[in-house]
Order: C-alpha cells, then sequence, then structure tokens
C-alpha cells in the first residue's frame, strides 16, 4: 500500500497541513510515579513526541486528549482522575493557523505495551532527565514547563525547532 512507504506518507500530512483551515489539536504529558513521561514516535514525522492529535469535530478537548492517549500510549486515566490543563499554543510551523492544547495526567496506568501500527513507530517511557537525544525542543520545553512550574509560553515551537 502506498501509505506504508514514509516518503509518501509524509508528503500526504504536508498537503493536509497546507490545504486546511485552523485546527485544534491536543498533547498529553503522562509522568508515573518513576519520574518517566510517555513519549511517541510517529511513522510521518521525525522525533519523540508527546502523544496527542486532533481534536474531532464536536469532540471536547479533554475527551480527545483521553482517547489519544489510550490510541497511542495503551493509557487510561485512573477512575476518577481528571487532566490538568497546562496551557494553549498557537502552532506556526504548519498552516500557522494550527492550536495545540496540552493536558497533563496526574494518574494513569498502562493497559499493555503499544505495539507499532501505521501512525506510531514506538512507544516508551524515559526518565525527564535523560530524555532520547531525538526528543523535539518543543515537546522538551513543555516537559521543562511542566517540571519546573513555569507559565506557558505563547507559542508551541522554539525558534531553533519545530514540532
Amino acid at each position: 500500500m502506498l501509505l506504508d512507504r514514509p516518503f509518501l506518507r509524509r508528503l500526504l500530512h504536508l498537503g493536509a497541513l497546507a490545504t486546511r483551515g485552523m485546527t485544534l489539536g491536543v498533547r498529553g504529558a503522562a509522568i508515573d510515579d518513576r519520574g518517566r513521561v510517555c513519549l511517541v514516535r510517529h511513522t510521518y514525522v521525525s522525533g519523540w513526541h508527546l502523544p496527542g492529535g486532533g481534536i474531532e469535530p464536536g469532540e471536547a478537548p479533554e475527551v480527545a486528549m483521553e482517547r489519544e492517549f489510550r490510541e497511542e500510549a495503551e493509557i487510561a486515566l485512573d477512575t476518577g482522575a481528571r487532566l490538568r490543563l497546562h496551557g494553549f499554543y498557537r502552532n506556526t510551523a504548519g498552516a500557522g493557523r494550527d492550536y495545540v492544547a496540552l493536558y497533563v495526567a496526574p494518574a494513569f496506568r498502562v493497559l499493555r505495551e503499544k505495539a507499532p501500527d501505521r501512525e506510531i513507530a514506538a512507544c516508551g517511557f524515559f526518565p525527564l532527565d535523560a530524555l532520547p537525544e531525538e526528543t523535539t525542543a518543543p515537546t522538551r520545553a513543555r516537559l521543562r514547563e511542566i517540571r519546573e512550574g513555569l507559565p506557558p509560553a505563547p507559542l508551541w515551537q522554539l525558534e531553533a525547532g519545530i514540532d
């Protein structure tokens, strides 16, 4: 199948970015009791990222984040746990009309090991002080904000890198 080829998948992704209107997405930080954060590596873009994705029409952002945690990382919130909104960011990396809501999962469980699929090449938990070298600069910046209690930056990406 054509979408099994990384170059074509990336080209399709870039085409979609160029032709769409404003989008709203979510990302989530799931940090376990050992101080490790869940990161994913997508099949269509390089680097390690926080799990997340687009919000479907009519879907609440928190519901979208819970769905993305399950789909990308096999993570479910503990009963009664509620996501905490850390920040709301403008992402100018694509079409310049994208916004990202970043949530923190206060209590969760891993349902099973995430198997690679067409969207997720790898998923793992990494110590906050020893992230993979390929972790994107915006992901590192958001984790620093969370870890150090800093206010959210206005933009998702940094001048030197994009997510």
